[in-house]
């Protein structure tokens, strides 16, 4: 990621690249 975010589990996100999405999906467990 280029800037960090709080994130936390159940939340849903998307990773876009050159206007697209190129991926997404739900957080899970917090690993650290």
């Amino acid at each position: 990621l280029i800037a960090p975010i709080a994130m936390e589990e159940g939340l849903r996100f998307a990773i876009r690249e050159g206007g697209r999405t190129v991926g997404a999906g739900v957080v899970a467990k917090i690993l650290e």
